[in-house]
Formats: C-alpha cells, structure tokens, sequence
C-alpha cells in the first residue's frame, strides 16, 4: 500500500492535524509526518517533494496557516496529489491561509480542503489510494455505509422526541 506524507510549515499545526492521524490509522494507511516550511526550509521540502513518489508515497496533504504557500511549492516539486489544509493561525480566521492554499495556478493544482479539514484531507487521500486499492476501496464503503446508519438512527430519535401530528 502507498503511503501518505503529511507535512506541515510549523510544529503548531500538530493539533489540527491529529484528526488525519487518526483517521488514516482507523483505514490502516501508513503516513509519515514532515515539518517543513515553504520558508524557512524550501530547499528541503522541494526535495522531499521531488523523491515522494521514489519513496513510497501516493498522496501528499500538506497543512499551512498565514501565506500558507507549502501545498503549492510542493504541488510544485511532485506530480503526485496534493491536499492543502489551510490552518487557522492568524488574525484572519484562516482566510488568509485558505485564498493563499486555493488560489494555484493553471498547471500545478492542489485539492484543497475547509479550514481545520484535516480529517477530510485524510479521507479524500484514502479515496485517492483506493482506486487502486479493493480493501480500502471496501473500507470507505463500509465507513460511509456507517455514517448513513449513523445519520438514520438520529432521525428516527428526533422525529420520536419532537413530532407532533
């Protein structure tokens, strides 16, 4: 199985992103964890974004706040996928970091992900991996097959606690 890279510009963005961790641990995926800044480090990240692929990896989500330009410089560097989460960080709310991880130019996309969304960054690298992948295409199934049940039992409780015909 491919592996995911989630990298990060600062140590800060760790508590965002614990939700991908435990996503991509509930599907069984393996991931390594990078801090890099497009910054302070590019050297680095450019490399590790250039040598992804020889590696092992299938996806690359990278999470960044303020001019959040990680995802893009390392959209730059790989053509593999690449999922930018724009982190809340500044006096912004995150906009800041959501304009700078949407807005790439024609030729080098990043998907990019609502502010915070690192559980949905982990999820739609899983889906990425599971076009090639049965069990975990048959993992997602089951999760999603979980959530709607999961959804069904709470209308059916609320329509018996609130309805009133």
């Amino acid at each position: 199985m491919k592996k995911v890279a989630i990298v990060m510009g600062s140590d800060s963005d760790l508590p965002v992103l614990e939700s991908a961790f435990d996503t991509l641990r509930q599907f069984g995926v393996p991931f390594q964890v990078r801090i890099l800044s497009a910054h302070r480090t590019p050297n680095q990240a450019a490399e590790f974004a250039s040598s992804a692929r020889d590696k092992g990896f299938g996806v690359i989500i990278a999470a960044a706040g303020k001019a959040a330009h990680l995802a893009g410089s390392i959209a730059a560097n790989t053509t593999l996928p690449v999922i930018g989460i724009p982190v809340k960080s500044s006096n912004l709310d995150g906009i800041d970091a959501l304009l700078s991880t949407v807005q790439m130019p024609s030729g080098i996309p990043v998907a990019t992900v609502a502010i915070n969304g690192a559980a949905n960054a982990a999820l739609l690298s899983i889906q990425m991996l599971a076009l090639s992948d049965e069990t975990l295409a048959e993992k997602l199934a089951a999760f999603r097959k979980e959530a709607e049940e999961k959804v069904l039992a709470k209308d059916a409780a609320a329509g018996e606690k609130y309805n009133f015909c």
